[in-house]
């Protein structure tokens, strides 16, 4: 079994525990606020950034203990992140849609729910959250999955990150017609990251698309990689959680001055 398939285990696990009925979960979704667009803002600058609300990794195990999602959420938006990312999964990333929740009351920038989307009832939970967009991993799913979890997305207001890490991904992204396309640098199935694949992949993805870097980056030059590939925004979480100053962080990457 991959990391991958022992995650969406888990995953399963997990939500077959907290499932509620759906006529409950309906009366959520009739109660939260509309959706906050992500596609403007994350073509509003050359390159922009989704920073993540992360606490620990399969590969990297603990980063940080995050206490108070909503104070990081704060702290990514004031220094002009343009989504926010909040990991849900709870087995190997130590999230919860309780983080989700918190963080949504915080701030007013579109947040991502990042997560192993396996089954049509996360969807309805992550916008009864408050989730303004999802991710999709094309190796987590087949090309049926993957069209029908893209519809109820959109018919459910919510953007919609499709992740691929392989030429063949990228076909398979491509036959829904997504907006948003990103390039994981770490193998999923093996959590080895290479870097190469921004410069190799990203020029797949025709440029009506919104692409972007995700995984592995720590320093400008990598960012300026990405950047150069095609890329129109990245996805980071470790190097921000780490990092005692997020705002710092994230001026560094965008090569801002504070």
């Amino acid at each position: 079994m991959s990391v991958l398939d022992s995650i969406i285990e888990g995953v399963r696990e997990d939500l077959n525990a907290r499932r509620l009925p759906l006529s409950q979960l309906r009366e959520q979704l009739d109660q939260v606020q509309p959706v906050i667009d992500a596609h403007a803002r994350l073509l509003a600058d050359p390159m922009t950034i989704i920073a993540e609300v992360k606490r620990s990794s399969p590969s990297k195990g603990s980063l940080a203990a995050i206490s108070d999602p909503r104070s990081l959420a704060v702290q990514y938006e004031q220094a002009g992140a343009a989504v926010v990312s909040v990991l849900t999964e709870r087995r190997r990333f130590g999230g919860s849609l309780e983080d989700l929740v918190a963080v949504r009351s915080a701030i007013d920038i579109p947040i991502l729910r990042k997560d192993f989307m396996v089954d049509e009832y996360q969807f309805l939970e992550a916008r009864a959250a408050g989730a303004d967009m999802v991710l999709l991993i094309v190796a987590a799913l087949s090309k049926n999955q993957l069209k029908d979890y893209y519809d109820l997305a959109t018919e459910l207001g919510m953007a919609v990150l499709v992740e691929t890490h392989t030429r063949q991904e990228i076909e398979d992204a491509l036959e829904i017609s997504p907006r948003i396309v990103g390039v994981n640098a770490r193998n999923l199935k093996t959590l080895e990251i290479d870097l190469s694949a921004f410069s190799t992949l990203i020029p797949e993805i025709p440029d009506s698309i919104i692409r972007i870097a995700e995984s592995g980056i720590s320093e400008r030059a990598e960012v300026q990689i990405a950047q150069e590939a095609g890329a129109q925004a990245i996805l980071v979480g470790e190097t921000l959680v780490k990092s005692g100053s997020a705002g710092e962080a994230i001026n560094r990457l965008l090569g801002r001055t504070a």
